[in-house]
């Protein structure tokens, strides 16, 4: 496992958990999967998990990025006796062991799902974001606007673009990018191979 990452109190850290499936154990991992992800779910600090399916070297590969409020809260998953036995108990199904790694929040967004994967070109990445971006900054002000006006200091405009701007940010980051990513994840999937 690579080191965790410096992060302050309040910094969102990801854990992306990597599974190559052995041939014919498809089922059995989606049952253990379904009980892990519940387990890690009930931990404190756990903020939600997105499994992402896909194929490498002809097997099942799950990508599981789970969110956590704090690296603590993340080190406490990763080392408990729970997990520990999970773990031992998903071996004779993974075909290439449990692989993890750690980072911000964000680190993940256009991270390729398979090892040998290069990123997709920026100007996908790019593309993306935009499609995320955009609605919000013609829609978040709007939907602001009437709040805005409710007193004179929520108008000022350090203010009023504070508000709007920490809305946007808040979604793009814990909602909607996540979404985005894996929606156009068949696009983005594709273009690594124009990168090679």
């Amino acid at each position: 496992m690579d080191p965790a990452p410096e992060t302050g109190p309040d910094e969102v850290v990801t854990l992306v958990v990597k599974h190559l499936i052995k041939q014919g154990r498809e089922a059995d991992y989606e049952a253990w999967l379904r009980r892990i992800v519940r387990i890690a779910g009930e931990r404190p600090g756990h903020l939600g998990v997105d499994v992402v399916r896909s194929q490498q070297n002809g097997l099942a590969l799950f990508t599981c990025v789970l969110r956590y409020r704090s690296t603590d809260a993340l080190e406490r998953w990763l080392d408990s006796p729970e997990r520990n036995d999970l773990i031992a108990e998903a071996a004779p199904m993974l075909a290439d062991g449990d692989k993890t790694e750690v980072g911000g929040v964000n680190e993940f967004w256009f991270s390729p799902l398979a090892d040998s994967a290069a990123k997709p070109p920026r100007w996908k990445q790019a593309v993306v974001t935009l499609f995320v971006i955009l609605p919000l900054t013609l829609l978040v002000p709007l939907v602001w606007g009437p709040v805005l006006h409710l007193h004179p200091f929520l108008s000022n405009y350090v203010v009023a673009t504070f508000l709007v701007t920490l809305t946007i940010v808040l979604l793009v980051v814990y909602l909607l990018m996540p979404a985005a990513t894996r929606l156009f994840a068949p696009w983005l999937e594709a273009s690594v191979k124009e990168t090679l």
